[in-house]
């Protein structure tokens, strides 16, 4: 869950047409749950929407992409962690981590992936593969780690940039 001087918060916080989608309940990550919550939040309005995903936000917006449709404009997916395409849950290992695994596919929406050199929950490279599947274009954001809190990132100039870009294309 997002400290509250993460940027995702002051977003929130600073413009009163965001809203969570509801907020997550917290660890453990339950993808069903997530994407239900996503559905649901997208579901609510018949306005099209741009969504922003952190980190295992970013899974969730691509396992709902690949059941639901729904009125997506576009999607800032932001740093998210990599699981092999390869892996199966070993025994005893909880396999609603990420419903079995990670879609592959191209999102039916617009998308732009923010890429860091030094992320510790994936490699620039998985950042590249992640782009390249979902269709996403990418954007480099440097060593930023995980562009979190514990990194430095409160207010993010160039997510608001990114968001702008997006916002600007007609959906």
């Amino acid at each position: 869950m997002p400290a509250p001087d993460h940027w995702s918060r002051r977003w929130v916080r600073d413009r009163p047409e965001f809203q969570w989608a509801p907020e997550p309940p917290g660890p453990p990550y339950v993808a069903a749950e997530r994407v239900a919550a996503l559905h649901a939040a997208i579901s609510a309005d018949p306005e099209p929407v741009i969504l922003v995903a952190h980190s295992a936000g970013c899974l969730t917006v691509a396992v709902w992409a690949r059941r639901h449709i729904g009125p997506v404009r576009a999607a800032l997916l932001v740093t998210p962690p990599y699981l092999d395409p390869d892996w199966r849950p070993g025994p005893g290992e909880s396999v609603d981590v990420v419903i079995d695994h990670v879609p592959r596919e191209p999102l039916p929406f617009r998308s732009i992936l923010v890429a860091s050199r030094t992320d510790p929950n994936a490699t620039f490279a998985q950042f590249e593969a992640y782009a390249r599947d979902w269709g996403s274009e990418l954007f480099d954001a440097g060593a930023v780690g995980h562009l979190d809190s514990k990194t430095g990132f409160g207010p993010w100039p160039d997510g608001e940039e990114l968001l702008r870009s997006l916002a600007a294309v007609p959906g």
